[in-house]
């Protein structure tokens, strides 16, 4: 059955997101404030057992309320959407920064239809920060609206990316960050590419870039972005690019070359 264009609808699955959201962000923020080295392990551990128990929170709340939709988990949740709409999960984005207790790691929770996103909402407790979207609604910051910033030139440009952990990826990652480095303002690598998309949509970023992302990645922040005016693409070689229009095409080149 496909979903049927309803802005109370569309607003009442935002609120669903964010109540589920800031629920799951609750029980994440109770974690011992540092694991000592020697308890790295289990710290693994305790992030791996809190990365499966936030998607089962998240997923119970969304079906318990709409048990017809579908869901795409990070974690492995998976069920198919008879009522058209399909949450799409990542229960903890930013795990290592979460194990380490750097602030950033964040609860993103987005919702698709057969027309594509449609509800976005990346919570990171740590920093107090609340970010929503509806498609074709704008994007929002702690309920402000949001827009990225444009125009920027490339040499002036404050860049996001993130690495991915498959070392033979790495060595072509250091390849393309050496010869973007000299080209723009500056670096940052804060560890969660939803949070990353979120600062290009609020301006905290000029833009972003990052390979290898999932769905579950850019699910929410992604259309979060795109509300804010930025544009999102993802190139052939699996690159995602998201920055203001005038920013978008010269970063997209910078990073292929």
């Amino acid at each position: 059955m496909p979903h049927s264009h309803n802005p109370i609808e569309d607003k009442d699955l935002l609120a669903l997101a964010v109540r589920v959201a800031r629920q799951a962000g609750e029980m994440l923020l109770n974690r011992p404030l540092a694991f000592d080295i020697s308890t790295k392990t289990s710290a693994l551990d305790f992030a791996t057992q809190m990365d499966k128990a936030s998607e089962h929170l998240i997923v119970d709340a969304l079906l318990e309320a709409r048990p017809l939709d579908g869901i795409v988990g990070e974690e492995g949740a998976s069920c198919p959407s008879t009522s058209g709409i399909t949450w799409v999960i990542d229960p903890i984005d930013g795990t290592v920064n979460y194990l380490y207790a750097l602030p950033g790691w964040n609860i993103s929770i987005g919702a698709r239809d057969e027309n594509g996103p449609l509800i976005g909402v990346v919570y990171a407790p740590t920093v107090n920060s609340i970010w929503t979207a509806i498609r074709n609604g704008g994007a929002f910051f702690n309920g402000l609206p949001i827009s990225c910033n444009d125009p920027v030139t490339l040499e002036r440009a404050l860049i996001g990316t993130g690495f991915e952990y498959d070392v033979e990826k790495r060595i072509e990652q250091s390849r393309v960050v050496a010869q973007l480095l000299p080209l723009i303002r500056d670096l940052r690598r804060m560890g969660s590419a939803a949070v990353d998309l979120c600062y290009v949509a609020m301006g905290a970023f000029d833009g972003f870039y990052e390979s290898g992302l999932k769905e579950w990645d850019s699910a929410a922040g992604g259309l979060i972005a795109i509300e804010a005016g930025a544009v999102l693409t993802t190139n052939e070689a699996g690159i995602t690019v998201c920055a203001g229009p005038s920013l978008h095409p010269a970063l997209s080149k910078a990073v292929l070359q």
